[in-house]
């Protein structure tokens, strides 16, 4: 099976715990790895045949700016189920980051996979 990526994509959202974190937004960064066979879109040359990077990340950043989550982990586990749901996506890695949550730190988060992933062929 092969992966398509997107790597460090920012988008802005309410996210955390903490009273003056519900009236701000902070930018999350998140990298995907979402498996697909990519066979049929190298062989028409049509994107319609594979996993659109730039429909995902328009949908990510739609699902950034419509939810107000206190968790990075809900907000990774939604963001998982929405996108299998609505690419049929039968597996992926997802991880985000929240930079600056943490002074000693370049950033926390959390790194989630979901679904079974299709052995290769």
């Amino acid at each position: 099976m092969d992966l398509v990526l997107i790597e460090s994509l920012g988008v802005d959202t309410v996210i955390g715990v903490y009273d003056w974190e519900r009236t701000i937004t902070q930018r999350l960064v998140l990298d995907l790895e979402l498996a697909t066979d990519i066979r049929p879109a190298a062989a028409s040359d049509d994107i319609a045949q594979t996993l659109d990077y730039a429909a995902i990340s328009q949908r990510i950043a739609g699902f950034a700016t419509e939810h107000a989550f206190a968790l990075v982990e809900t907000f990774a586990e939604r963001l998982a189920t929405t996108l299998r749901e609505e690419f049929g996506i039968a597996w992926l890695r997802l991880t985000v980051r929240k930079p600056g949550a943490v002074a000693a730190a370049a950033a926390v988060g959390v790194t989630i996979v979901r679904g079974t992933r299709p052995e290769a062929t």
